[in-house]
């Protein structure tokens, strides 16, 4: 079921509703510059055992409005807030994954961890985000030649072998954000650490990193590990940037177990 969430006066962000009925509710914040539907192979399983799954688009990116304006990690965060307070969701376990593990973090300590049981951070952009070198190089191709960025995207995304076919699918994703938001978010990873929100965070979170990632490189997973409270980290041995995809069997068991 999709449909869509007003989060502030002309701006609606889109939401995918898997298993509405579900015993337990998981919400998905994608990466970026992609959507929720790089949750697919999380979206195939969960529900089927008893799971309702939510992904939200953030604004910019997806089936979301791409408003000019409001790309910052608050705004972001309240966007996620209005959602939540809509759906009228209590007790749900949040995942965030990369620049989505930085919005999810902002939401817990910006809204006092508003109806959160469980925060699932998964290869999370925090404590920083992109290098000043890495943002000038993104910035310069979002603004240029945005296909020829999202191509070296998806080549240092996965530590695993992916087809030319799943390639061109997940640059697809990438492709449906504006590309203004594109470059917004990548000077809000270059200029806004979230070092200060980690000891912050007051629910159970769990990490999980692949230590191949060239992104958000493992390092900043043992950071995290140290900063948030009664935190627990599970290293995935062979995913670089997406665990959710290149480890889906474990990375969907180890979420489970979490969750229960």
């Amino acid at each position: 079921m999709g449909y869509e969430v007003t989060v502030e006066p002309g701006v609606k962000l889109y939401v995918e509703d898997v298993n509405p009925g579900g015993k337990k509710t998981i919400v998905f914040l994608h990466g970026w510059p992609l959507c929720h539907k790089q949750f697919e192979y999380q979206f195939n399983v969960l529900p089927a055992m008893g799971y309702r799954c939510i992904g939200i688009d953030w604004r910019g990116f997806g089936q979301s409005d791409k408003p000019y304006h409001g790309y910052t990690f608050d705004r972001l965060a309240d966007d996620i807030h209005a959602v939540i307070a809509a759906l009228q969701l209590e007790s749900f376990t949040l995942v965030g994954h990369s620049t989505g593990g930085a919005i999810a973090l902002r939401y817990v300590s910006r809204h006092n961890g508003y109806g959160v049981a469980r925060l699932v951070l998964v290869d999370a952009a925090a404590p920083t985000g992109f290098t000043q070198d890495t943002a000038h190089q993104l910035l310069q191709e979002a603004l240029n030649d945005r296909p020829k960025m999202m191509r070296g995207v998806a080549e240092t995304f996965f530590f695993q072998f992916v087809t030319v076919p799943f390639s061109e699918w997940f640059i697809g994703l990438g492709m449906q954000a504006a590309s203004w938001s594109t470059a917004a978010v990548i000077r809000l990873l270059r200029d806004e650490p979230m070092a200060s929100d980690l000891p912050r965070i007051h629910v159970p979170t769990l990490i999980i990193h692949g230590i191949h990632d060239k992104i958000i490189p493992y390092p900043q997973a043992l950071a995290m590990h140290q900063l948030i409270p009664h935190s627990q980290l599970v290293p995935f041995h062979y995913s670089g940037h997406g665990a959710f995809w290149e480890e889906r069997d474990r990375f969907n068991q180890v979420l489970c177990q979490y969750i229960g």
